[in-house]
């Protein structure tokens, strides 16, 4: 009974082979379009517009200053006038050391200085004397030497008293630290009571006193390989986008363009500045910078979509696919200059091409726009 039923099957199978062999090629066509039908398609209008090439990076967006406020002597914090967030002025007194020693110190010297003073003035007036002495040959050159050294001993005791007042003056201005420019207050880094000793500074980020930033003017730093840099000059336009303002467009300018590559990566540094008076863009986030390194004015212009293997593109000739081989210029992430192959007006598909034969039929479903 079973080999009843295989035999059937292979008697089917085989009539089934011999009657498609026999129908002629359009048949066959024919026979497929039936079977499967017109493929459905979207397409858009070939368009004459402006295209850029661009070069797309990512970055980290930083303040265009930052400074730890440190004093330049050690000292025990004794006030610190800001907190985290607070914007400060230029010149505003954010934190101080205790200066009593440093006072007590100032005192001493200004004393010291009025000794020497006193004691130059009288030996200035003794060498004057002298000298009219001398002049009248009325003392010997021994006596007038003597004179003489004991005025410039009072004059270099003068200079060393004056220039113990100005060290200790020094020592009371910077135990007072205040802002050298207008900015946030990024991060608190020490407390009231705290030791510090500006000779430690560099071993943390975080050191001194404050974190000063000022990003009222942002920068970002991206790498770019040999390639694309001499496509890269000073002053171009470059653009901003954050993943927290997907809307949003920040247009800014090349400011450097490094002449060196970094030795390990073998690239280029190049750094983007971009305004932010508001305050929106934040530092030590991510961003995506873009540079426009080259563009067309009204340029025949199709979407990526539609491109096959670089350069081929289907055209909607009423119900039928055309294929075209096209020359392509410019392009970017979503747009293609063509520079042949196809006219202003033409319709070509940009959904529905994968797989597609030249002169299949297709149904058009939507013209995008």
């Amino acid at each position: 009974m079973k080999g009843n039923i295989r035999g059937k099957i292979i008697f089917m199978l085989i009539a089934f082979w011999l009657i498609s062999s026999c129908r002629s090629p359009e048949q066959k066509e024919e026979m497929k379009e039936e079977v499967f039908g017109a493929t459905p398609v979207r397409v858009t209008r070939v368009e004459k517009q402006k295209i850029s090439e661009k070069l797309n990076y990512t970055g980290t967006i930083e303040a265009l200053r930052k400074i730890n406020i440190t004093p330049e002597v050690a000292g025990k914090i004794t006030k610190i006038y800001v907190d985290e967030g607070d914007r400060v002025q230029e010149g505003q007194l954010l934190a101080e050391l205790d200066t009593r020693a440093i006072r007590l110190q100032l005192e001493q010297a200004e004393a010291a200085l009025a000794v020497a003073e006193a004691s130059y003035k009288d030996a200035q007036r003794n060498f004057e004397r002298m000298e009219r002495l001398k002049g009248e040959k009325a003392v010997s050159d021994q006596q007038y030497e003597q004179v003489r050294l004991l005025f410039e001993s009072a004059e270099a005791q003068r200079q060393q008293a004056r220039a113990a007042v100005n060290l200790a003056r020094y020592q009371l201005d910077v135990s007072m630290m205040e802002a050298p420019f207008s900015g946030i207050i990024a991060s608190k880094n020490s407390e009231v009571g705290d030791v510090i000793n500006p000779l430690m500074g560099g071993f943390v980020p975080t050191s001194g006193v404050v974190t000063l930033m000022d990003f009222s003017q942002v920068k970002i730093e991206v790498d770019v390989s040999q390639t694309d840099i001499n496509r890269i000059k000073k002053g171009q336009p470059a653009y901003l986008k954050v993943t927290a303002l997907p809307n949003r467009v920040f247009e800014g300018r090349v400011s450097l363009v490094n002449m060196t590559a970094d030795p390990l990566s073998k690239k280029f540094k190049v750094e983007v500045r971009i305004d932010n008076p508001d305050l929106i863009l934040r530092p030590n986030t991510f961003g995506e910078i873009t540079l426009e390194v080259s563009s067309h004015e009204n340029a025949l212009v199709i979407p990526q979509a539609a491109i096959l293997e670089d350069r081929y593109v289907f055209v909607a000739k009423e119900n039928r696919a055309e294929k075209r081989e096209v020359t392509i210029g410019l392009q970017n992430t979503e747009l293609a200059e063509v520079l042949s192959g196809i006219q202003e007006g033409e319709l070509v598909i940009i959904e529905g091409n994968y797989g597609l034969e030249d002169g299949a039929e297709i149904d058009i479903k939507e013209v995008l726009q």
